[in-house]
């Protein structure tokens, strides 16, 4: 099949231009003003943004958490990501005790068959180590596996101790490949949620009282330690707080090849919907938990000046009913996590009409530099000959309405319950194929790919 797409604004990380675009099956094949081209389909983009396909390198589909499992599996949760203009995630795979690392990948990819709608990729979250654990990380990164999380939080269920983080960290290094961190004190915290319980206070709104900015950055400077001693690099997943960021901060100036992530929740909401002493406020049980509202401009501050070079989701979705309802009477049970993975484009470029941030650093975190942190660039990431034809059609001049009644998601609240956003996702092409036309999904479930991404390329 064979696409022309004329006259849209491409925006890059990079660049800025208006062009048609030819793709031939799944690959941009020719960029240029005014093409004389024939092919299958033609689809107008004049007045629009032609963008790279997002790159969400944080999503938890089909994903085993408290008993119950998130709320998307790979097709709800990949149609959803394509409204979004996403058309690439990379999706993690927990080893359970005593289990293969294998393994769990392998249940993972099982998980998109016949489902995902866009390219996937799987990171492995690493629980314990074992005597043949770094064998079989030379093996998965060889097998296109080229990030392993770890969680420094909850303590007797993910939380690695030091000594595997560093050892780790050190092979991973060697392997080229980038460990994932989730950074808070799970020991602290979990004194104080202790506390908070046996003082009577169950609701929700103690999620977010017990997990305090600076179990955050602690665990953040010690984690940049251990990767300096392990010479490594680290990426630090979901941060959330202006402490928390220093520490990202100062290791970058000195040198060192330290990453991070922020999440539009982080950069749009804050603590006091922990205000509401009502179970509603369960929605708001994420981890790490929204911060004061002074946090937000020190975000957007380090978006801008690359201190944060990525927005993800962290999409882990469970319903309110039915789910986070498991742990009405104490807030410790209430299954982790929020939907995000529809509105992320939406959310990033309000910020750009706010004057947060430039349209082609929106790109950067959106689609370009995920993709390069991941192994993934210049297959994803970018609109350049030779790429993947993953590219998303979006209009400025549009507006987007978020409901629960009208999302993709397959759960039934939205933090962001009557927004109205400007601009909108017209049209979602993955792999040379339309996935969203008009506002209306196109796709074949099963037709996305998993992907073997590559080491040791680091922006």
């Amino acid at each position: 099949m064979s696409l022309l797409i004329k006259g849209g604004r491409v925006i890059t990380g990079a660049d800025d231009y208006v062009a048609d675009i030819h793709v031939a099956d799944t690959t941009v094949t020719t960029i240029g003003a005014s093409l004389n081209v024939t092919a299958d389909k033609v689809v107008d983009a004049t007045g629009c943004y032609v963008l790279p396909g997002g790159v969400d390198p944080h999503t938890h589909l089909a994903f085993d958490m408290a008993g119950t499992r998130t709320a998307d599996d790979y097709e709800s949760g990949t149609i959803a990501a394509a409204f979004g203009g996403t058309t690439t995630v990379v999706n993690f795979a927990q080893q359970r005790p005593g289990e293969h690392l294998r393994t769990a990948v392998e249940r993972g990819v099982a998980s998109a068959q016949g489902k995902a709608v866009i390219d996937y990729g799987q990171h492995i979250i690493l629980t314990q180590l074992e005597d043949s654990t770094l064998h079989q990380l030379d093996e998965l990164v060889g097998e296109g596996v080229t990030s392993i999380k770890m969680f420094l939080a909850y303590p007797g269920e993910l939380m690695v101790d030091d000594a595997t983080l560093f050892q780790v960290m050190e092979r991973a290094g060697e392997l080229g490949a980038l460990c994932c961190v989730h950074a808070e004190n799970g020991p602290v915290i979990d004194v104080l949620v202790r506390r908070a319980l046996a003082a009577g206070r169950t609701n929700p709104s103690w999620h977010g009282r017990t997990r305090p900015e600076l179990a955050e950055a602690e665990a953040t400077h010690r984690a940049i330690a251990v990767a300096e001693m392990a010479n490594a690099p680290v990426y630090f997943v979901h941060l959330s707080c202006a402490e928390a960021l220093a520490e990202v901060t100062a290791a970058r100036d000195r040198g060192r090849p330290v990453f991070a992530e922020t999440c539009p929740h982080y950069l749009f909401l804050d603590s006091s919907v922990y205000d509401d002493e009502s179970f509603d406020t369960a929605k708001y049980v994420l981890t790490p938990p929204l911060r004061d509202v002074r946090h937000q401009d020190a975000l957007w501050r380090g978006l801008r000046a690359n201190g944060l070079q990525v927005v993800s989701t962290d999409h882990c979705p469970f319903c309110l009913n039915g789910q986070k309802d498991l742990g009405a009477g104490d807030f410790s049970k209430i299954p982790n996590g929020g939907p995000g993975i529809e509105h992320r484009l939406q959310l990033l470029y309000a910020g750009v009409v706010a004057g947060r941030l430039p349209l082609q650093r929106m790109v950067e975190v959106f689609a370009t530099t995920p993709a390069r942190l991941f192994g993934l660039y210049p297959r994803k990431g970018t609109v350049a000959v030779g790429s993947d034809a993953d590219l998303v059609v979006f209009d400025p001049s549009a507006t987007t309405t978020i409901n629960a009644a009208t999302q993709h998601m397959a759960v039934d609240y939205s933090m962001y319950e009557g927004w109205r956003l400007a601009g909108a996702v017209r049209t979602v092409i993955c792999g040379g194929a339309p996935v969203v036309e008009n506002g209306v999904f196109v796709g074949t479930p099963g037709r996305g790919r998993f992907l073997r991404r590559e080491a040791g390329s680091r922006p």
